[in-house]
């Protein structure tokens, strides 16, 4: 059995690690598949024998008014190469050079028309959904998480019609919930991707040449440390990201927290590349003439990288948090994006009476930081040496 096989039977044995994956599944699934689940345009529309698809330009090329398209393109792009790349890695499971050509061009297929189609004015589909014989397909909730439901009071409970009720403008919860599981998955794991990229030159660079270069660093790193990090999110977003900003919200967001995050992961990887400089595989290539950045990239961060995925999937869930935090206090994402701190938000001033607005949220927030935990959890015990 082969050291990929042994840490996922290890990772797969382990409750919280199926419990993890069991979660995020739960997470993932209504955030990349977004669009065929709650959507107010229709699917598929057949009025006098023509047959169309209006959701689809929006699809490719959403309006930059209504949110960051780059979020909803990069799931939008997912929502369709999942399930294609899926059938492509099973049909060519056994001629693996030919599976990777295949799913490259398929990914370079499938980016064509992100790219190339433009956002364009919409036709009232409404008119041609009232027509005599007119067939018209909608998502299981056709709800926009954008649009006001104008037959909707503001704050309504779950009914029929809406079954986790209304926010306080009559916008369908369930559908800004789905949304805002984008928003949360984009923001935890672009964020996690800076801090990991910025704390692993630090720390691995500060661990292998030691000396001035490690006691200047660190002294810095220690000073960085000093301030309270949530404090010093909100004196960031205040001021980079005010109404008068014309900075797009989720990135800014995603940049702040990316930029204030790398602290831990620099002093571990510090400590994990000093112990690694001990062991004389290092040595051997110090003394072989290995060049300084071959010994860095091609040794020390193959050996240091579990540790890295671990603290990486925990961040995760500290940037999601964080992210939740930011919007509650209305500092971090924007309206109209869909965010689960801002419908927290609308249900502080009566909890109890706007319970839905109090319980679903939450709940989405409790599912996705505990997940994170139970998979970050199974990966270390996977990965652990005993």
């Amino acid at each position: 059995m082969s050291q990929k096989d042994t840490a996922l039977s290890k990772f797969f044995a382990s409750a919280p690690g199926r419990l993890g994956v069991v979660g995020l599944a739960l997470l993932l699934f209504p955030a990349v598949f977004a669009p065929f689940i709650a959507n107010g345009r229709p699917l598929l529309l057949v009025v006098d024998g023509r047959v169309s698809m209006p959701f689809l330009s929006h699809f490719f090329a959403p309006k930059s008014s209504d949110y960051d398209v780059f979020v909803e393109r990069c799931f939008n792009f997912l929502a369709l190469f999942l399930p294609l790349g899926a059938v492509v890695w099973f049909a060519f499971r056994r001629a693996r050079n030919l599976r990777k050509r295949l799913l490259a061009l398929l990914a370079l297929a499938l980016l064509v028309p992100f790219l190339l189609v433009k956002p364009r004015m919409e036709r009232d589909y409404r008119k041609a959904i009232a027509e005599p014989g007119a067939v018209c397909v909608f998502a299981p909730l056709p709800y926009s998480p954008f649009e006001q439901d104008v037959d909707a009071r503001p704050f309504a409970p779950p009914d029929a019609r809406h079954v986790l009720g209304c926010d306080s403008v009559g916008r369908d919860v369930a559908s800004r919930l789905i949304y805002g599981a984008r928003v949360s998955l984009a923001v935890g794991i672009f964020a996690t991707a800076i801090s990991l990229v910025i704390g692993t030159a630090v720390g691995i660079a500060s661990g292998y040449w030691k000396g001035w270069f490690d006691i200047t660093v660190m002294r810095v790193v220690e000073v960085l440390m000093c301030f309270p990090t949530f404090l010093l999110l909100l004196i960031l977003m205040a001021s980079l990201g005010g109404e008068e900003s014309k900075l797009s919200s989720i990135p800014l967001v995603i940049a702040v927290l990316g930029l204030t995050g790398w602290i831990g992961a620099a002093f571990l990887v510090r400590g994990e590349t000093l112990k690694q400089c001990a062991m004389s595989y290092v040595q051997s290539c110090e003394v072989s003439g290995v060049s300084t950045r071959r010994i860095m990239f091609r040794h020390l961060l193959p050996n240091i990288s579990p540790v890295l995925l671990t603290w990486g999937v925990f961040a995760v869930a500290g940037a999601i948090m964080a992210e939740n935090g930011l919007s509650f206090l209305g500092f971090g994402v924007k309206e109209p994006a869909a965010s689960w701190g801002e419908l927290l938000r609308q249900a502080f001033a009566d909890p109890m009476t706007y319970w839905h607005l109090t319980l679903f949220p939450g709940a989405a927030i409790f599912l996705a930081v505990m997940s994170f935990n139970f998979v970050g959890d199974g990966i270390s015990k996977a990965l652990s040496p005993k």
